[in-house]
């Protein structure tokens, strides 16, 4: 099984670190550190969890984030890395 982070959920990763770096010295690293364990963790969970605008929802353990994925047979690929305080509206179009 491998996991493919599309250039998409990249780029949420990058917008997430320089909010909270821009909180906390630190803080970015540590953001990205806490998504990478819940990304690695598909590769036992994938495909267990609820679906939301068509794509399986991993919350993050540590931060307001979800994680969207689609699992197929030998691949994982993410998607998205959202912010959970964003106006669902919003989510669905970011999504679509």
């Amino acid at each position: 099984m491998k996991i493919e982070i599309l250039d998409s959920a990249e780029k949420d990763l990058l917008d997430g670190f320089k909010f909270y770096e821009r909180q906390s010295r630190g803080l970015g690293d540590y953001f990205l550190d806490s998504l990478f364990s819940d990304i690695e963790s598909l590769y036992l969970y994938a495909g267990t969890h609820a679906l939301h605008f068509g794509y399986h929802r991993l919350l993050s353990k540590r931060f307001p984030f979800a994680i969207y994925y689609r699992s197929q047979k030998d691949i994982i690929r993410v998607y998205a890395i959202l912010d959970c305080r964003r106006n669902p509206a919003w989510i669905r179009n970011r999504l679509s």
